[in-house]
């Protein structure tokens, strides 16, 4: 994902690309420099973005917030202690986190947020979430994000079920099921299903390349730039 990001980025006539950062900074040959820690550049740069692993997220914050850098971080797989050190950054620094950048799905999600209370009343809600085999997080970070929001339009009423195994794998009443599918060159393919007993209701996203999700994080990152600090998701760059 980096190296496509870094290819739009080379290609747009709004960004300049000034260096990256990755812990093999020569696997791929750059027309840019790539360091081992964003410390070793000397210099000021306007935003960051950030697609890469979560082991890299207290270093990335350090730098943003020491260097007042606004950030974009789309990395996915972030726990918990991850999600308070980026709330706590922004408090510092304009900082915008979503697990994925595509408008499309942003919008499907601003749909689960207004209608999942109307459909809670006689349907079950499963999600099955299709992406490549070399995806390592799973489910992914878009399938909690549709969960959540669907979760928090029911007053936090649900609870999750990872797959179903075993015999005795009777559905609950207030269950959302979350299921993983993980095969050849999927860019990523969410489905959210309501199923009632006279009706199934499906909304369902496909990225059809990654280079969807450099295309949407690049356009949100020139909204972001113009905020103040603070912590930001993608309902407020689309205004959704």
């Amino acid at each position: 994902m980096g190296q496509i990001l870094c290819r739009h980025l080379l290609e747009s006539q709004e960004f300049e690309l000034v260096f990256g950062v990755d812990k093999d900074p020569t696997k791929y040959e750059n027309q840019f420099p790539v360091f081992k820690n964003a410390y070793e550049f000397q210099g000021e740069i306007d935003l960051i973005i950030d697609f890469s692993h979560y082991s890299n997220l207290e270093a990335l914050i350090e730098y943003a917030t020491e260097k007042k850098v606004p950030t974009v971080i789309a990395t996915t797989g972030l726990t918990e202690n991850h999600m308070d050190l980026i709330k706590r950054a922004a408090k510092k620094i304009p900082l915008l986190y979503s697990p994925n950048m595509s408008l499309g799905i942003n919008i499907l999600n601003s749909i689960l947020r207004q209608y999942s209370r109307v459909l809670s009343d006689g349907f079950d809600v499963e999600i099955v979430e299709k992406h490549h085999n070399k995806k390592i997080d799973a489910p992914s970070g878009t399938a909690y994000l549709l969960a959540n929001t669907i979760n928090q339009a029911l007053d936090d009423s649900m609870e999750f079920n990872f797959g179903r195994v075993g015999t005795d794998c009777l559905r609950n009443e207030n269950e959302i099921g979350i299921h993983t599918v993980r095969g050849g060159s999927i860019s990523g393919e969410h489905t959210v299903i309501f199923a009632g007993e006279q009706e199934i209701i499906e909304i369902k996203h496909t990225a059809l390349s990654k280079d969807l999700f450099a295309h949407d994080a690049l356009r949100a990152s020139k909204v972001l730039v113009k905020k103040p600090k603070g912590y930001y998701t993608m309902d407020d760059i689309y205004n959704l």
